[in-house]
């Protein structure tokens, strides 16, 4: 294959100093004891003189660019089937937005796309990568890094926390609001092993280790995984305590009711730990304070209270325009007057 390569080059290094010529009509032929070189037309030898020098020179630039080549599949080899997994590494040089990379063999690229937006970068910074895949780019394959991948955080784990490496601790779901906060759901089948302790270690530190490879940027909750997706959800909305929690399963819906001082901590900043627990869960969560329901039940008992008096007075109003009907119809009155009108004549003559 690499003789073919090379009487290709050297057809094409003779092509170039006779333009004009059909190379389909010209063979080369290469001695491979010797390397000696000869071009023929028709059967015909009419290699020209010191062309031997051309062609040696020729077939060192294809055999090295060949060697370079198989290096290089080499080394993506290599790095192919570690795709998935975590390599330290170095900042090199800055290509516009595109960061290259020392990974050790190769270079890669960390595109914008996978930079944590509020992380700084600068040259010669050792840092932890994600290796993501290898696409083909203007220059042919293209190692591709991240440092926004939910697996960086998952690698991580296993780097640091050796239950998690291995198997006794399972870690069910990782989910990443890059640079601010994750959730991480955790569970273990071997009795005796708390998840949850052996993920965050003696006083937190293999969960700070993990901190601060993200830079100290990055808050991390590590919750208790659990098939009961009441208890799951609730867990998932930690660091928020005493959580009641009632489910939809139609719609997928948990109605999630906390203390009024746990509100704000459920909730989390712009809504970030309830969007989190979400994406953990799968579950669209409803939250409300404990103390709203009581102040929704005392508002509806006023409501109740001021339509029975509105109807009262309504009933009053009604009643009213009878009464003083009645009052216009009494027919004793005027009989009273009358009577009091006789007397008055009657007694006059009496005092003349």
């Amino acid at each position: 294959m690499v003789l073919d390569t090379v009487k290709n080059a050297i057809l094409a290094a003779y092509r170039k100093d006779h333009p004009g010529i059909e190379v389909e009509e010209y063979t080369a032929e290469l001695n491979p004891n010797t390397g000696e070189a000869h071009i023929f037309h028709n059967g015909k030898d009419i290699t020209p003189p010191g062309f031997g020098r051309i062609a040696a020179q020729t077939a060192k630039q294809v055999i090295l660019q060949k060697i370079r080549e198989k290096e290089k599949e080499a080394v993506l080899s290599d790095y192919r089937v570690k795709i998935g997994g975590i390599v330290n590494g170095m900042v090199l040089r800055f290509a516009g937005p595109n960061i290259i990379v020392d990974i050790g063999k190769a270079e890669a690229i960390l595109p914008p796309s996978e930079q944590i937006s509020n992380e700084k970068y600068h040259l010669n910074q050792r840092l932890v990568f994600y290796l993501l895949e290898i696409r083909q780019g203007p220059k042919g394959e293209e190692i591709i890094v991240s440092r926004t991948s939910n697996g960086l955080l998952e690698g991580l784990f296993k780097r640091e926390v050796p239950e998690v490496a291995q198997g006794s601790v399972e870690i069910k779901a990782v989910v990443r609001e890059p640079g601010n906060r994750a959730k991480v759901a955790v569970f273990s089948t071997q009795s005796g092993i708390d998840p949850v302790g052996s993920c965050v270690g003696q006083k937190g530190v293999r969960v700070q280790a993990i901190i601060q490879e993200l830079g100290g940027l990055e808050k991390i909750d590590i919750v208790q995984w659990s098939a009961e997706i009441k208890q799951y959800i609730a867990q998932a909305l930690s660091p928020a305590k005493n959580v009641t929690v009632e489910i939809n399963e139609e719609d997928k819906v948990a109605r999630v009711i906390v203390p009024q001082e746990e509100l704000s901590l459920a909730i989390g900043k712009d809504g970030q730990n309830v969007r989190l627990a979400y994406k953990l869960t799968k579950y669209r969560i409803e939250i409300e304070g404990s103390g709203e329901k009581v102040l929704e039940e005392a508002k509806e008992e006023e409501q109740d209270k001021e339509t029975a008096k509105e109807s009262e007075e309504k009933q009053d109003e009604a009643n009213a325009p009878k009464e003083t009907a009645t009052t216009q119809q009494s027919p004793k009155k005027p009989t009273k007057v009358k009577e009091e009108n006789k007397e008055q004549k009657s007694e006059s003559p009496k005092s003349e």
